[in-house]
């Protein structure tokens, strides 16, 4: 189906990628045979030069931009680094990141912290006192926009509308949607658009950040470290991802589905542009992981 909305984004989900799904049977609540898709994960090997940083579940798209945006927000690649080589090796399941300049992460991969991300998400605790060298951009973020944006974003073809068990992140710019990524874990989501950004030579200052998932302190991290400055999410918010929003300067706007939302950082950016009364609430068909709770 044509639909206009669906050209302004460069990468979006492709639910038809028979890698990324797998038909599975088994007997619903009557006992009745049913077949259903479910969402396939792998494991991914990253290595950064000769040494080897972590290894990834990940559902296996865009392994390139994955293993970047992941060296990019545990502070191991710098934004000024020159990549020579991304390599990408389908049958061994591993990526190999090569830079000019000369890494050894021993120390700092012995202080990891698991964070509240699923699927395995780290932090390190340099990236926390990072944030207070980064001013983010003053930009807005009209009303108007937001509620394109979720319309668009909810109706666009998705593995979580195929098979589920997964989350989104959406880099925008204004009212238009750019590039959608997925995984089973929501930070995994993220580095996917860190990874394209860098690639492509993206700067976040006049994007919108929106992810399906909570707004986690490891969420906020990320967004502020890609330079974007409000972050906007269906789901709802811990205490120190807010403390560290308001901290940073961040929009952080969650609870998002149709006409509702509620701003609890960087209120001042936002533009009350739209008459609400022209806003449809959320249809059933579109109502995605989080409509009946801070998933």
């Amino acid at each position: 189906m044509n639909n206009p909305a669906l050209e302004t984004y460069r990468v979006r989900p492709d639910p038809g990628d028979p890698r990324l799904t797998r038909r599975v049977t088994g007997v619903d609540q009557t006992g009745a045979k049913v077949e259903t898709a479910v969402t396939v994960e792998r494991a991914l090997g990253l290595y950064l030069n000769a040494q080897e940083i972590v290894t990834i579940m990940t559902i296996g798209d865009y392994p390139e931009y994955l293993a970047l945006g992941y060296l990019l927000n545990q502070n191991m690649l710098r934004a000024d680094d020159v990549v020579t080589e991304v390599e990408y090796d389908d049958d061994l399941e591993v990526v190999v990141v090569r830079t000019e300049r000369g890494t050894d992460y021993e120390d700092k991969l012995r202080k990891r912290t698991l964070t509240s991300g699923c699927a395995q998400g780290t932090a390190f605790g340099d990236l926390v006192e990072a944030l207070d060298d980064i001013v983010l951009p003053r930009a807005a973020l009209r009303t108007s926009w937001l509620y394109r944006l979720t319309r668009v974003i909810n109706a666009t073809p998705s593995l979580y509308l195929e098979a589920g068990a997964i989350h989104g992140c959406v880099l925008c710019r204004e009212d238009r949607p750019l590039v959608y990524m997925e995984d089973v874990g929501r930070h995994n989501a993220v580095d996917k658009v860190a990874g394209w950004m860098f690639r492509h030579g993206e700067t976040g200052a006049d994007k919108i950040f929106y992810t399906t998932g909570r707004l986690t302190s490891e969420m906020v991290i990320k967004t502020v470290r890609m330079g974007i400055p409000i972050l906007v999410s269906r789901s709802g918010f811990t205490a120190w991802g807010v403390e560290l929003a308001r901290k940073a300067g961040l929009t952080l706007v969650g609870r998002a589905r149709g006409k509702r939302f509620v701003a609890l950082s960087g209120e001042d950016r936002i533009v009350f542009d739209q008459d609400l009364a022209h806003v449809e609430e959320e249809a059933a068909r579109h109502r995605r992981k989080g409509a009946d709770g801070d998933d």
